[in-house]
């Protein structure tokens, strides 16, 4: 009897139609900067702090509704910058600061996380949105870096958009210029002084996505740095040091004192611990931020997102403009370090 209700059972249950679970829905995400530095509460104007605010989340949102709709992380990034690279407010495009020589000179970069393919360009005075030169060097020519003039043709023959260089000039940056030569005649220097000349080493904007395919991107955008010479280039346009995007890992943009960057190759040191050591986004970005870049006496910091959407907003300043939208829409966005 007991056989016959224990096959009665069985019988039962394989009858039953197996219960379906149902596919998870998409992740994706969205990070961006906009500069790092000494950016403190009582240097910033309520009518400043909400400017940048407001033009934070306006990128964000503009890369987010692409990806929300579906879109590649590579159109996000792209779309996103172009609202940075527009606006007055930041060191990229519109608002970059001056060589020593009184001339704008802007470098970009990109990187494909599903390919590796990637791009960038350097020390151009004439092209509108760098981050989408770098982009078309990426996909249209057999280089990863194209620089100056050769860059500027690039883009012409390309069918960018191209500005005479008097349009990036702003009054801000032109007097930012004139306070750091005067500074330079000093022989001593307080503190503040100090702190704010190193100010202007920083500024960078950048943006890295995850887009619902599972594609990493990040791209990065500059000025450089207010009174370079002798043609500087930082870490923006350097695949590895400001840029990097593998879909093993993560994608990085980083924002701060270029030299540093580079040599501590921060953006690719990030993708590697967490592949081959296996940290988090967060633990590794906070590593070399903390425990490589200081220890040789840089500053900045970085965006990151890893290919299951956990972020990083890692500095070793007292700010970064940043923001970050994730898949269900909840938006970050802050200013300063104890947000």
């Amino acid at each position: 009897m007991k056989k016959l209700v224990l096959l009665a059972a069985l019988t039962l249950m394989s009858c039953q139609a197996p219960v379906k679970e149902e596919n998870p829905a998409p992740t994706f995400g969205i990070v961006i900067h906009g500069g790092a530095g000494t950016i403190l509460r009582k240097n910033m104007t309520p009518e400043m702090e909400a400017a940048y605010r407001a033009t934070l989340e306006t990128a964000v949102r503009t890369g987010y509704e692409i990806l929300k709709a579906g879109g590649t992380s590579q159109e996000a990034v792209e779309k996103t910058i172009h609202v940075m690279e527009d606006s007055p407010l930041f060191n990229a495009g519109k608002g970059a600061v001056l060589t020593a020589d009184e001339t704008i000179e802007l470098d970009a970069s990109f990187m494909n996380g599903a390919t590796l393919d990637a791009g960038a360009i350097a020390g151009v005075q004439t092209i509108k949105h760098p981050i989408t030169a770098a982009i078309a060097v990426m996909e249209d020519s057999p280089h990863v870096m194209l620089s100056g003039k050769g860059a500027e043709a690039f883009a012409q023959a390309q069918g960018l958009e191209l500005v005479a260089p008097k349009y990036f000039f702003t009054e801000r940056r032109i007097n930012s210029l004139k306070r750091v030569k005067e500074k330079e005649q000093q022989t001593a220097w307080s503190a503040e002084e100090w702190q704010d000349f190193k100010n202007q080493k920083f500024g960078t904007v950048g943006c890295v996505a995850l887009d619902q395919a599972g594609n990493l991107a990040a791209g990065t955008s500059t000025g450089g740095m207010t009174n370079k010479k002798w043609n500087r280039i930082g870490d923006a346009p350097i695949i590895g040091a400001g840029t990097y995007a593998n879909n093993a890992s993560c994608a990085i943009s980083a924002t701060g004192w270029g030299e540093y960057f580079i040599r501590s190759v921060v953006a690719h040191d990030i993708a590697a611990l967490m592949e081959y050591k296996g940290l988090s986004i967060q633990e590794a970005a906070r590593v070399v931020i903390h425990e490589k870049v200081a220890k040789l006496g840089g500053d900045g910091g970085i965006v990151g997102i890893d290919r299951q959407g956990n972020i990083a907003m890692e500095m070793n300043t007292a700010g970064m403009y940043r923001a970050h939208i994730d898949a269900e829409g909840n938006l970050t966005v802050k200013i300063y370090k104890d947000e």
